[in-house]
């Protein structure tokens, strides 16, 4: 399973930007656009992390 999160993390963060570009295009308010961006961009960070190295 290690292996498989950061790819789901990264396929997450896909959807996400393509859910927060739809909104966007729709003429969402932008704090729902942000907030999903937001989401988006922890899914990145979050996947990146985990393919960091670690001491163990």
């Amino acid at each position: 399973m290690s292996s498989a999160l950061p790819v789901v993390l990264f396929a997450l963060a896909g959807v996400l930007v393509g859910g927060a570009w739809s909104m966007h295009r729709q003429g969402a308010a932008k704090g729902a656009v942000g907030f999903v961006g937001v989401l988006a961009a922890l899914a990145v960070a979050g996947g990146v992390l985990w393919l960091i190295p670690g001491d163990g």
